[in-house]
């Protein structure tokens, strides 16, 4: 967002606040969350202000009213991968990226930073990452993050049994950034 708007959808609400558009509407229709309805639709409109009151008052953490870009936590130990993506992630496709190298700064990095998705190397040494996509899918907190798992060591077989599993996508190793810019924007566009 080079220029802050005045006015916000559900949608674009929701994503500054990490959570699901019904959530917004929810907020809005019993009165928590101030705006207005467009004349002759039933699409919602919050005022900037009122955001900001209500994210004051319920702890909602300011950070996605700040740079409204997509936020993108990579986890994985593999400090060549991670220090390529992080750059082209950031610089190309204007993402925010945060990278960790174990389960355990994930789950302290989750809570703080809430993602939009989560590209999970589940083959970490220290973490089962099944374990982690349910945690994080069964955290009302983090009901918009999407896990894409990603590893060198998955078959076809298995990668499809992933989406059965819970997982939002997945990235084969090696893979092009055209890749995972794919499946990230696919996976992000199941929210809206």
């Amino acid at each position: 967002m080079a220029r802050q708007k005045d006015v916000l959808t559900t949608g674009e609400v929701a994503k500054i606040c990490n959570v699901a558009p019904r959530t917004v509407s929810k907020w809005f229709d019993s009165g928590q969350l101030r705006g207005y309805r467009i004349p002759g639709s039933k699409d919602r409109r919050i005022p900037l202000p009122s955001l900001i009151r209500f994210m004051k008052q319920h702890q909602i953490p300011m950070d996605g009213l700040q740079t409204g870009q997509t936020r993108i936590l990579i986890v994985d130990d593999e400090a060549e991968i991670v220090d390529v993506l992080k750059q082209v992630l950031g610089e190309q496709a204007n993402y925010e990226v945060h990278t960790v190298a174990s389960g355990f700064a994930a789950g302290i990095e989750c809570e703080k930073f809430r993602p939009h998705v989560m590209l999970l190397d589940v083959h970490l040494g220290d973490l089962d990452g099944q374990a982690v996509c349910n945690n994080i899918k069964d955290n009302p907190d983090l009901q918009i993050t999407k896990v894409i798992a990603m590893s060198g060591k998955l078959t076809d077989g298995q990668a499809h049994q992933l989406l059965h599993k819970g997982f939002d996508g997945y990235l084969k190793k090696p893979f092009h950034i055209r890749q995972v810019i794919e499946t990230i924007e696919d996976a992000v566009a199941l929210v809206y």
